[in-house]
């Protein structure tokens, strides 16, 4: 792996992208946060818990903004923590879906598949930096 090497401008644009998709989640979370999980489908709410959600939503989505020019080194730590909170999240979100009772909330399971998308996407990019 060559530090000099640029780092693809399609890496760069998912991490925009995943930044308008993180606050797009994240601020109506932060101040509107059973609102919005009644809009979406979802019947629990805990507004602690929904709020530690939104900040790592805001937290790790600015950070893909404010780090888009960054080196290919900042770029591997920032793909390794999005490889780890996409797969914890998958996980957790996995968790709880088979804990509660049925009927089910279809939104469990779409968020379930986003962040397991987003996983495999963060793997790739993480891979393929470090074979380049």
């Amino acid at each position: 792996m060559s530090s000099q090497l640029p780092v693809p401008g399609a890496l760069k644009n998912w991490f925009v992208a995943h930044c308008v998709i993180d606050l797009l989640f994240a601020v109506p979370l932060m101040f509107f946060p059973e609102t919005f999980l009644n809009v979406l489908g979802w019947p629990y709410f805990d507004p602690l818990s929904v709020r530690i959600a939104a900040a790592a939503l805001a937290g790790i989505g600015l950070e893909s903004y404010f780090g888009r020019n960054a080196s290919r080194e900042a770029y591997l730590g920032m793909l390794r923590l999005k490889v780890i909170w996409s797969f914890c999240a998958t996980a957790g979100i996995l968790l709880a879906m088979w804990s509660i009772p049925a009927p089910k909330p279809a939104v469990g399971w779409l968020l379930a598949a986003v962040f397991a998308g987003f996983h495999l996407l963060w793997l790739y990019w993480r891979r393929r930096l470090l074979r380049t």
